[in-house]
């Protein structure tokens, strides 16, 4: 019989040691590697498979997920709400600002009025089965890739976060985040008690830097989305970089690994949610938290060439 000498604080609900370590996310300690559900919508004909997914991250340690209910059209809430119980302690970050948008040629449409935001929460609240989201995420439309807000969806950030204030102070929600935010944005937001940000960064996408490190003195969890860059046009490959491709020789491990290898050691406020419809590449994504990068190492991953663009996509 083998000893498990993990102290029990690096251990998750369930009792597995956390993927990637002990993360703060507001009031919650969370594992550093977490899940990004969006990529379950491909299993929306195979539910055995998107359950088993999920149940597969709770045994390698995972317990914080990010969601919306415009994933699927509430298809992928659904899946959470049935795959994880209360005994394994997955915290659940959802996101508000978009709706779904059937038909048109850009799935989403923007919903950034505050009785949209509250009546997304709701909806939330709904598929997920939950009486409160221990996290939600305000998407906003002035930073990033993706939609720009017009017309009436251009909303005051004062305007949403007292929306979301008051959604908290009911219990309906409990702690706020940001997404697609500007810099400028989260020092406005700051008195509001924001727990984590969410904006598209990678080893060769750090345009945010200076964000990055407001949010680590002010105790604030980065969750990048992109993580190892996107196949969109105009957004680089973290997988492409010659620094990156030379570090996963080195180690005999995956580029991917070793982008998302790269984040942890780059900041200790960085949480990675990662996603997949692929049981093997979500094993692959955790064992990246294992991988040990020396000075060296990080010293040239660090010089491998950066840029920023504000990219629309759709």
């Amino acid at each position: 019989m083998s000893v498990n000498n993990t102290p029990s604080a690096q251990l998750t609900a369930a009792g597995v040691p956390r993927a990637g370590g002990n993360g703060t996310l507001g009031r919650h300690t969370v594992s550093r590697i977490g899940y990004g559900a969006m990529q379950l919508e491909r299993l929306h004909d195979d539910r055995d498979a998107a359950i088993a997914l999920l149940r597969r991250a709770v045994e390698l340690g995972v317990d914080h997920v990010d969601t919306a209910e415009f994933y699927g059209f509430g298809f992928v809430n659904g899946l959470i709400r049935d795959a994880f119980s209360a005994d394994d302690g997955v915290v659940v970050v959802s996101k508000v600002g978009a709706d779904p948008n059937p038909g048109g040629r850009i799935r989403l449409r923007p919903a950034q009025q505050p009785d949209q935001l509250r009546a997304s929460v709701e909806d939330n609240l709904t598929s997920l089965g939950l009486e409160q989201i221990p996290v939600v995420n305000l998407r906003r439309l002035d930073a990033g890739p993706g939609l720009r807000a017009e017309g009436d969806q251009v909303v005051d950030l004062d305007d949403q976060l007292a929306a979301l204030i008051t959604l908290r102070e009911e219990g309906k929600i409990g702690g706020i985040g940001l997404s697609s935010v500007t810099l400028d944005g989260l020092r406005r937001a700051l008195p509001a008690g924001i727990v984590c940000v969410q904006n598209a960064y990678s080893l060769v996408m750090r345009g945010d830097e200076d964000m990055l490190h407001l949010c680590a003195a002010e105790g604030i969890a980065w969750m990048p989305y992109f993580p190892l860059g996107s196949a969109f046009p105009g957004l680089p490959k973290v997988t492409d970089a010659p620094a990156v491709i030379t570090a996963a020789q080195a180690l005999d491990r995956t580029p991917a690994q070793v982008g998302l290898a790269w984040l942890l050691h780059h900041a200790p406020n960085v949480l990675l949610i990662p996603g997949t419809a692929d049981i093997g590449h979500l094993e692959a994504n955790v064992a990246a938290g294992t991988i040990p990068l020396d000075d060296a190492a990080l010293a040239a991953l660090d010089a491998a060439e950066s840029f920023s663009n504000d990219i629309r996509l759709g």
